[in-house]
């Protein structure tokens, strides 16, 4: 199952947030829940479905209203948000990185939270080599934020990655695939283009 079948199991577009994640499933559990039906085993197919749709999102999709400083419970990050002005230049005159910093066009501040702590996660299972949860993880965000350059390329370096994976397992078809995703989806970064260069170097090499 990937995660537009998760999304679509749960009647919901592609990128929907945790809270009508939530709430879909809520309803849709109810509707089918085996106590409610249970002669109906079409009924139980369902529910297990929809569950299993259901962990997998929460696995990907970071709930808004709970994305803190990290090191921070969620409220004390929005006391400390409410007394420190947003973008201000520190007294002693050094710049904050985060006012010099231009934003994507139409990305609000809950969705510039939901960027940088994806990112943390994102790391975490790269690090872990969790390629497949990366990968959705970083399409639900791009879903998320299509316009955001960061995210593109975020999203290109996890299929390049796998796509290498791929490669040392002999999958040969599939790693071309994410090779040439990681090419389409950020395809003016020469630095990656010059790292999936290589990788088709070897797999021409494999033949």
């Amino acid at each position: 199952m990937d995660l537009g079948d998760c999304y679509r199991l749960l009647g919901l577009r592609s990128g929907a947030s945790f809270a009508d994640i939530k709430s879909s499933y809520r309803r849709l559990a109810q509707q089918y829940h085996p106590d409610i039906n249970p002669e109906d085993h079409k009924a139980k197919d369902k529910f297990i479905a929809l569950t299993e749709a259901y962990k997998f999102l929460l696995t990907v999709v970071i709930p808004e209203d709970t994305v803190g400083v990290a090191g921070q419970s969620p409220a004390s990050a929005r006391e400390e948000k409410k007394a420190t002005p947003q973008h201000k230049a520190p007294a002693s005159g050094v710049k904050n990185p985060q006012a010099t910093t231009p934003k994507p066009p139409g990305v609000t501040a809950i969705e510039q939270r939901l960027k940088w702590n994806t990112y943390e996660q994102l790391q975490r299972f790269l690090k872990e080599k969790r390629f497949p949860q990366a990968i959705a993880l970083v399409e639900a965000l791009a879903d998320r934020i299509p316009e955001d350059p960061e995210v593109r390329q975020w999203q290109a370096i996890a299929y390049q990655l796998w796509g290498r994976v791929l490669i040392d397992q002999h999958q040969i078809l599939k790693a071309r695939i994410y090779l040439k995703k990681a090419l389409k989806t950020d395809p003016n970064n020469k630095a990656l283009s010059n790292e999936v260069q290589r990788d088709f170097e070897r797999l021409d090499q494999m033949f």
